[in-house]
């Protein structure tokens, strides 16, 4: 048996711990001599230390984790648990890239100044009433990749092959909310189904005589300098959004290149007359 500091290095955990995991009662050592109050531990209490930190890094209490010791969970039931914390953490590391992709766009608007040179070909077209197999989310733009994820993991084959074009995301503001917008997110469809497949929702969209495009190639999956050269070509122009109607993105991956897109960004527009009058 090894005395408490031995076991201490032995275990790479503190003798500081140690004694307060023995105080709560969650590892007591196999035996403490009553003549000195020296901790003994035996060489298999480094596996019962060793689960007690597992648990630990998939965030349980200390209650929690007396529960748990108690019930002598599997090694299946725990890996399990590891498979489920490493997906969540992959999940935090994947928003959080996407913050640093946005904080580099801003600094480089902030750096240009707002001025900026473009080949980007700004152009009005006209889009036709579109069959719009779509789900309904709330959000941040860097959840939209997240979110097209899980809607794809959902459809079905019969679906898939009435698939037409890119993914479609239709913007909405949410009224009191800075940076979260009501979402549509799903795909054009070649026909129009008979009934909306659960758990998609189903409608047509209505003709569009007029929307302002940009289409860009981008490394990234935003590109905020696309939306700031697209507004300006619309005050300049003397156009005006139109309200109650959502803004589109569609987004084409491109096999050649990881994680690149080709991004189309389509904005429902009106003219403005010299007199101020809508045509």
């Amino acid at each position: 048996m090894f005395k408490i500091s031995a076991f201490s290095r032995l275990s790479k955990v503190s003798l500081k711990t140690l004694r307060y995991y023995d105080q709560i009662g969650i590892l007591k050592p196999r035996k403490v001599d009553h003549h000195t109050g020296y901790r003994y531990y035996s060489a298999d209490q480094l596996l019962e230390l060793n689960r007690i930190l597992m648990y630990k890094e998939l965030g349980f209490t200390l209650p929690q984790i007396t529960q748990l010791l108690q019930e002598d969970i599997t090694l299946e039931n725990i890996q399990g648990m590891f498979k489920l914390k490493r997906s969540e953490i992959q999940q935090i590391i994947d928003t959080e890239q996407a913050k640093l992709v946005r904080i580099e766009e801003r600094m480089q608007l902030i750096e240009r100044e707002g001025q900026f040179e473009t080949g980007q070909e700004i152009r009005i077209k006209a889009e036709g009433a579109q069959t719009f197999l779509f789900q309904k989310a709330h959000g941040r733009e860097e959840d939209i990749p997240e979110l097209f994820r899980q809607l794809d993991l959902l459809l079905t084959t019969e679906i898939r092959q009435q698939i037409q074009g890119p993914q479609v995301v239709l913007w909405k503001d949410i009224e009191g909310k800075e940076d979260e917008f009501e979402f549509e997110v799903g795909y054009f469809l070649t026909c129009e189904l008979q009934l909306s497949p659960e758990p998609f929702q189903l409608r047509i969209l209505s003709p569009e005589p007029m929307m302002a495009t940009m289409a860009f190639h981008s490394d990234s999956k935003f590109d905020g300098a696309a939306c700031v050269h697209l507004a300006k070509w619309i005050e300049k122009n003397n156009y005006q959004i139109k309200e109650n109607e959502s803004g589109r993105e569609l987004y084409v991956p491109l096999s050649s290149e990881r994680d690149a897109q080709f991004i189309e960004i389509q904005i429902p527009i009106q003219k403005i007359t010299e007199e101020g009058e809508v045509k």
